[in-house]
């Protein structure tokens, strides 16, 4: 049993590291945005089909109307979360752009409490306030460059918007039913609608460079089926703000692989916001564990 219970917060933990490529990948594709988004999220729903027509496909017929509704809707906003971030990228840096997307405890604390009536605890709240503040002063250096700049901040905080209420919508269906099922209608309706905005727009979806190609695919496998994949396994067991709070660790590996591979620069506010964000997410994690310890096995603490 231990162990089981631990396999949620291990799988967080691989789903951090896969989703902090995402950023990297978006800037080395010369596609448009609404582009890489829609074959990030085809081909990751191509590479689930094999398995959901072997395992999943009849546990369709046993998603309610509801349920069928909240999928829908789901999958609607993580499309517009894809298209709003990954445009963000193409006005301000990895740092900024990364470190807004992921301010998510602030509107996933607000929305579990008003649509499903979550009780927020005071702990919760103070460490994802810590959190947000190592956020903030992560990106202020990004905030003084540009008014494009700015305008990619906006954007990515629009992203995050979306990502947190794709995350509400889907945490009671995911709870429900298998992470393959869930997955594939979620990628599905978002392929769908990516589709369409692309075709809104008149954008090309053939003749790209083989490094955009290289690009959606790595997209799809990387942070997509082993990134969001996870959170959504995740969600049957782990409630939608401990995921919120614990994705704050992907602005640390987004920037030192922007380091690395596209020679972003890390500056002392970057370093000093991740120790604060690294603080806020150790205090709410380490907390939560002790007061389980506690409660379990109090003779062995008072001895």
């Amino acid at each position: 049993m231990k162990a089981s219970t631990s396999l949620p917060y291990i799988a967080l933990a691989i789903g951090v590291i896969a989703v902090s490529t995402s950023a990297i990948l978006v800037k080395l594709a010369t596609a448009p945005s609404a582009v890489i988004a829609f074959y990030r999220l085809l081909f990751s729903t191509l590479f689930i089909l094999p398995y959901f027509l072997w395992k999943s496909m009849p546990e369709l017929k046993t998603f309610t109307n509801k349920e069928w509704l909240n999928s829908i809707i789901a999958g609607f906003f993580l499309a517009l979360h894809f298209i709003l971030w990954f445009e963000s990228l193409n006005y301000t840096s990895v740092a900024s752009s990364v470190v807004l997307v992921t301010l998510q405890p602030i509107f996933s604390f607000i929305g579990t409490y008003f649509f499903f009536h979550e009780k927020i605890s005071l702990h919760a709240f103070f460490s994802a306030i810590m959190a947000a503040i190592g956020s903030i002063i992560i990106s202020w250096g990004d905030f003084q460059i540009s008014g494009m700049a700015l305008l990619g901040d906006f954007l990515a905080l629009a992203a995050c918007i979306m990502i947190t209420a794709y995350l509400l919508f889907g945490q009671h269906v995911r709870k429900k039913h298998s992470l393959t099922a869930y997955t594939f209608i979620v990628y599905g309706i978002s392929t769908v609608t990516l589709f369409f905005y692309c075709v809104l727009l008149q954008y090309p979806l053939v003749r790209y460079s083989y490094n955009d190609w290289v690009c959606f695919i790595l997209l799809a496998i990387i942070p997509t089926l082993l990134g969001h994949s996870l959170f959504n396994w995740s969600l049957k067991w782990i409630s939608t703000n401990v995921i919120s709070v614990t994705i704050l660790f992907e602005p640390i590996g987004a920037i030192i692989l922007a380091y690395i591979f596209l020679g972003e620069s890390v500056i002392t506010s970057q370093i000093i916001g991740g120790m604060i964000i690294i603080s806020g997410i150790l205090l709410f994690v380490f907390e939560k564990k002790f007061k389980r310890i506690l409660k379990e096995e109090p003779s062995n603490i008072n001895s």
